[in-house]
């Protein structure tokens, strides 16, 4: 390419951002579509990534695609990966019966399985209707990720949450300390598989806590800009009546909850550095001013109910990339020339109290 003049153009440096990347069970197909169109595009560099529960898959699977090769390598890693998770992949039918469950939050609907776990959930625990602990995930993650490439890989900040069973408080995994124990605590899902024990501490989904975590960038990362892509709403518009209907807007809350929290307390910070009370830096006792951004699933869509994140078909998987895509493209777009400038989505807004 070259200018009026005949001289080279100049290539436009790469914007940095760091990306949170949200749990939602099938959904996360979505993250993917979104992470494939942001790699090929090739404008945004990824400083730091934070993954929790379906987000730590996907963000397993694009740091050990950089560790490998680069961008091709990462798109190529997410692809293969989600095709195998599928019900189309490689796994058997009892695992794709566990994997169903995984990716929801929520048992599965109109199988003998579900009225089975149903009925023994009621008395039993994971160490006694799993008691071999099989995770067919496990097995699935360990044969796509080189950990030890990964945590030697010294070109991406990456950050995994989990929930401490004893404290009740979030555990933050650097990069250095991501093991495929890890990722499963951080999608483990209480009523179906046994608490994940690393160092002899017994870890949950992450998603109770910190889905995903903002704050690990702080002091790690040199950009202030952060891009989530969120797959649970903040707010629906039709109230819930019926028992799942019920059950899913519960945990849209409880799985926002930690996210909205986060986005009060960095918007709060903003103002006080804005207000020249807080010192703005990198330096001990400095505070930093995060810029946020979004792409955000569209429930709107009658494509995507939320019953959906049940819906484990390649066809679906493809279909969800293909909206993440789209909604990525459009965000770019539209943003793109705001990125390390200014924040383009007010979550504290969103999400401010409401005072009687």
């Amino acid at each position: 390419m070259t200018d009026i003049g005949g001289s080279p153009a100049p290539v436009p440096q790469k914007k940095c951002i760091n990306l949170a990347l949200q749990g939602g069970g099938a959904h996360g197909a979505f993250t993917w579509g979104v992470l494939d169109h942001l790699l090929a595009d090739g404008r945004l560099h990824f400083e730091g990534i934070s993954g929790t529960s379906a987000g730590a898959m996907n963000a397993i699977m694009l740091a050990d695609g950089f560790a490998r090769g680069g961008s091709p390598e990462a798109r190529k890693r997410l692809a293969e990966f989600w095709q195998e998770a599928s019900t189309d992949g490689a796994l058997s039918a009892a695992e794709q019966q566990i994997l169903e469950r995984l990716y929801s939050f929520l048992p599965l609907e109109n199988t003998a399985m579900a009225m089975w776990f149903d009925a023994l959930a009621r008395y039993l625990s994971p160490y006694t209707i799993n008691p071999l602990n099989i995770n067919p995930l496990k097995d699935l993650v360990e044969r796509f990720v080189d950990f030890e490439s990964v945590r030697g890989y010294e070109g991406l900040q990456l950050f995994i949450s989990a929930t401490n069973v004893f404290t009740g408080r979030l555990r933050v995994f650097s990069r250095d300390k991501i093991t495929s124990d890890v990722v499963m605590a951080s999608a483990c899902l209480p009523f179906l598989f046994q608490a994940v024990e690393i160092d002899n501490v017994p870890y949950w989904d992450g998603g109770y806590l910190g889905n995903p975590a903002i704050f690990p960038f702080f002091h790690s990362t040199a950009t202030e800009d952060v891009l989530i892509i969120q797959l649970n709403p903040l707010q629906r518009r039709i109230k819930p009546e019926t028992p799942r209907e019920i059950l899913y807007r519960v945990h849209e809350i409880t799985f926002n909850s930690s996210l909205v929290a986060e986005c009060r307390s960095i918007d709060f910070v903003s103002h006080l550095i804005e207000q020249q009370q807080l010192p703005h830096g990198t330096e001990p006792g400095q505070y930093r001013r995060v810029k946020l951004h979004r792409i955000v699933l569209d429930y709107a869509s009658e494509a995507f109910p939320v019953g959906s994140k049940l819906n484990t078909d390649y066809e679906f998987f493809k279909q969800m990339r293909d909206s993440g895509r789209k909604a990525a493209r459009q965000f770019l777009d539209t943003h793109f020339d705001d990125i390390n400038v200014r924040s383009t989505v007010d979550l504290c807004a969103e999400t401010h109290p409401e005072w009687a």
